[in-house]
């Protein structure tokens, strides 16, 4: 039964004729979304109540769905390290009687921890309405709607004294991408720890760092850049493939050597975020021969003191990847460096790959390397995001899927 059925309710649309089910699709199609998809998704509810194996109803519940909820929750929410590194830290960092606000609300587990570790009460936002409105039901069934409120909006218009009755002892987030910046997590915290928490508020997490590796993997190569495919040459079809978004299987499978030691690219602090743009020119130290194919960017979240999670070489989880491909492959041995110019706006990375080694002509080299840009990849040009999101367009989804793709851009795997 839909969760926003009563049994009576159910009961009656049985017993309808199966054209008020046609009649409730029909309805829905032609429904306005600015609300998020609420009103689209009772009436698609209701016609399934009515007749269970519409077709139609099943397709565009499954499209709605999947256009306001964005998939990487499913597995970030089956993420065990990650579930239990946030469960450690909050309850580290949570103190009975603090008030805490939880930004990017989701299914509301980060704000159940929170209730759990103690806080006073917790005030969680979520800007996208059908997930704020799953969450408030999550939250019903675990007993804790007396100690946690659902703000359906997005953080950057929660007004205190309006929206929340105080500033917040503890700021909590999970709002980041592959290489942390493409949900807005900067933007985000800088506004939540000046204007929604008190001057000495904790934050989860309390920093963030940006690596870069040279790796080798020819089967990166052969996913990314086929040369030839039944005996045709591929390779001026290249140019549309400077950055590989991997998927935790796509990682696996690529089987990556890495030919040098982590060095650092940015590091961020939560705490006292801020939106100033940065560029850094460094070494990436070669340790191994072989030939360097990509650029790996990883990142470690620091949540609180011993207590971390990340997207590194070696770890597992939801987590993707993002490999920046090189033009074409450079032969290393120990002891060669390549260098690299990494820059960042606050909510995108971009990399660029000198030809040469040299330090000396590093600054002149970057303005003549090819860059490649990390674009927030979550669903975000629709910002169909955990919280930080523009309001959702009024425009309905049932557009053809190749339009849908144009409009939602790429997708990423958070």
């Amino acid at each position: 039964m839909p969760e926003n059925q009563s049994p009576a309710l159910s009961q009656e649309h049985r017993q309808q004729d199966p054209q008020d089910a046609e009649r409730l699709v029909c309805l829905a199609k032609s429904e306005p979304l600015g609300d998020g998809g609420i009103r689209t998704s009772q009436l698609l509810s209701d016609a399934l109540t009515i007749d269970p194996h519409h077709h139609e109803a099943q397709l565009l519940q499954e499209r709605l769905h999947q256009t306001f909820v964005p998939r990487w929750h499913f597995p970030m929410l089956a993420d065990r390290a990650r579930n239990s590194a946030y469960a450690e830290a909050i309850a580290t960092k949570v103190k009975p009687g603090d008030v805490v606000l939880d930004i990017g609300c989701g299914a509301g587990l980060t704000a159940m921890l929170a209730a759990r570790a103690g806080a006073k009460h917790v005030y969680t936002c979520e800007q996208q309405p059908l997930i704020a409105q799953a969450a408030e039901r999550v939250i019903a069934q675990n007993g804790l709607s007396d100690r946690i409120t659902v703000i359906p909006k997005w953080s950057h218009t929660i007004v205190v004294g309006v929206d929340i009755p105080e500033a917040a002892d503890v700021v909590i987030s999970e709002i980041v991408d592959t290489v942390l910046l493409g949900e807005g997590a900067l933007a985000t915290l800088t506004h939540a720890m000046s204007a929604l928490a008190k001057p000495q508020a904790r934050a989860i997490p309390e920093r963030g760092t940006l690596m870069a590796h040279p790796v080798e993997s020819g089967k990166l190569m052969d996913m990314w850049r086929p040369q030839e495919v039944e005996g045709f040459d591929l390779s001026a079809f290249h140019r549309f493939a400077g950055i590989a978004q991997l998927t935790p299987n796509d990682f696996k499978a690529c089987a990556f050597r890495v030919l040098g030691p982590a060095t650092e690219l940015f590091q961020f602090d939560f705490t006292r975020p801020n939106i100033n743009p940065a560029r850094t020119t460094t070494d990436l130290s070669c340790t191994g021969a072989g030939s360097i194919h990509a650029v790996l960017v990883s990142f470690t979240m620091v949540l609180a003191p011993g207590i971390q999670v990340t997207n590194g070489l070696n770890s597992g989880g939801h987590w993707g990847r993002t490999a920046f491909l090189l033009d074409s492959p450079k032969a290393a041995k120990p002891g060669d460096r390549l260098t690299v110019t990494a820059q960042h706006d606050a909510s995108q990375l971009s990399l660029s790959v000198h030809e040469t080694p040299s330090r000396a002509d590093s600054a002149e080299s970057a303005d003549h390397a090819p860059v490649w840009v990390n674009p927030a990849w979550e669903l975000r040009s629709s910002q169909l995001q955990d919280d930080d999101s523009l309001p959702p367009a009024s425009d309905p989804v049932w557009s053809s899927p190749e339009a849908q793709a144009a409009a939602n851009g790429p997708h990423s795997y958070h």
